[in-house]
């Protein structure tokens, strides 16, 4: 089958004079293949595999390229990459791996194209489109991965226990092709990735979360996650979150699932945000529920503090991934402990002053408070669900005329420590900050105006009272 007419890109055309000119057969490989077999959106990179020296090939073909883009070189992997118009190009040598069983470092060596299909993932990557004159566009299959793509099937080239024993890594990435492609993982396969899980152990934290965060990036995260659950990763990568996979029931009272809600949360988001780190929160927006879960007969099953320790587990996750340990991380901490804010807020009457203590609290994070707190809204009764999101719709207005009104958004309060210690003549102290503390919880009640005389006023006759004179 010939594919000629689908390698438009002009890089091809130089690839294959290079290749001419050093003598060295080239195709190639992996998504960009599955992806264009797939008309799916071209990939922003493109591996070339040369049967011979890919830093050569790479070299020649910036050669003979106008600009001459220049090449980064990689010795150690034997690979070399550049840039051509918006896309990378990564070049390497066609080999053969071994693996020792404690890494999933590969000791190299020079191979045939065959060899280096058999070292792919899986049968869908491991296509490859011929880039020399003579076979140009010709698809190259050892292993039916056309076949697989057809049926929408995810399946190892070799002996599934083989490949993911080599690179444990392998695991997410079929799992998360799985939720990227809506292709199902080959029952044979997919028993071999139960079996193998443990192996899991000797990848990074950092590789490990790149895969999370390209599940998190699909269209229905939930898919990848039961498929993680499923096969036990999950509970080797994010133990907090199968935790919440059980239902109890005493005394006739039971509480929801929370491991399918949060599936559940994280599907609703999608929509409403790209921001990974969004959804990252509403992933772990519930993690607090499990070691807080307590039944008393008066109020029957309760969570209580449940936001505030998920907050602190937010920090042991990011520290036990190596996830970045900054504003990131302060933010999924900020969502998960404000995670019920607007809720309790949309259930009884909205007050301006419960409004706005949520925007002073939120801060510039309110809007992405309010995007996770409405895909929170999983109630399978319609008028509950309805009502919720009409006095959402209530909250949102209000944060506007709040927010309009009053400028409580990281606000400052009017007047500052210095002016309170220079009217009344103070050294720091503890007075001051009870002055402060006053003017602030006044203005978010509505008691006063953010403004400096309104705040200048309620200081005096609050000083008056504790007993300060003005000086």
């Amino acid at each position: 089958m010939n594919y000629s007419q689908a390698l438009k890109n002009p890089i091809f055309e130089i690839i294959t004079k290079a290749s001419e000119e050093l003598e060295v057969d080239s195709y190639v490989i992996g998504g960009f293949v599955r992806d264009l077999l797939l008309n799916r959106s071209a990939k922003k990179d493109i591996d070339i595999v040369a049967v011979g020296s890919g830093i050569e090939l790479a070299l020649k073909v910036s050669e003979l390229l106008p600009r001459k883009p220049k090449v980064q070189v990689f010795k150690n992997y034997g690979t070399a990459m550049l840039r051509f118009e918006d896309t990378d190009i990564e070049f390497v040598g066609a080999r053969k791996e071994s693996y020792n069983f404690d890494s999933r470092k590969p000791l190299v060596e020079n191979g045939t194209l065959e060899d280096d299909q058999n070292r792919r993932d899986f049968t869908i990557n491991a296509l490859a489109l011929s880039l020399n004159k003579e076979s140009f566009g010709t698809l190259v299959d050892p292993f039916n991965g056309l076949n697989d793509l057809e049926k929408r099937i995810i399946k190892t080239p070799l002996d599934p226990d083989i490949t993911y024993s080599d690179d444990p890594l392998r695991m997410m990435r079929g799992i998360r092709f799985a939720a990227q492609l809506n292709f199902e993982i080959e029952s044979t396969s997919f028993d071999s990735i139960t079996k193998n899980k443990d192996r899991i152990s000797i990848i990074s934290g950092e590789r490990i979360v790149e895969e999370l965060n390209k599940i998190l990036m699909t269209d229905q995260p939930s898919t990848g996650f039961l498929l993680l659950y499923k096969s036990g990763l999950l509970d080797a990568i994010l133990p907090e979150l199968t935790a919440l996979n059980q239902v109890e029931e005493i005394e006739g009272h039971t509480h929801k699932n929370n491991f399918y809600h949060t599936l559940e949360v994280v599907d609703n988001i999608c929509p409403n945000t790209d921001d990974v780190w969004l959804r990252w929160a509403a992933l772990l927006h519930d993690i607090g529920k499990a070691p807080t879960k307590k039944f008393n007969k008066r109020q029957g099953w309760t969570f209580h503090g449940h936001e505030f320790l998920g907050g602190k587990m937010v920090k042991k996750i990011f520290e036990r991934l190596h996830m970045p340990l900054n504003q990131k991380m302060k933010f999924v901490q900020k969502m998960v402990i404000m995670s019920s804010r607007p809720i309790v807020l949309s259930q009884d009457e909205v007050t301006d002053s419960a409004v706005r203590r949520l925007v002073f609290d939120a801060g510039e994070e309110v809007d992405d408070l309010m995007v996770l707190c409405e895909a929170d809204i999983t109630t399978k009764n319609p008028s509950k669900f309805k009502k919720y999101h009409n006095n959402f719709n209530i909250v949102r207005k209000k944060i506007v005329e709040v927010e309009e009104r009053d400028k409580v958004r990281n606000f400052q309060p009017p007047i500052s420590g210095e002016q309170i210690m220079e009217l009344f003549n103070l050294q720091p102290g503890r007075e001051i900050g009870t002055l402060k503390e006053a003017v602030k919880e006044a203005i978010l009640e509505g008691t006063i105006a953010n403004e400096y005389e309104a705040a200048l006023e309620f200081v005096i006759k609050k000083a008056l009272k504790m007993g300060l004179k003005k000086d």
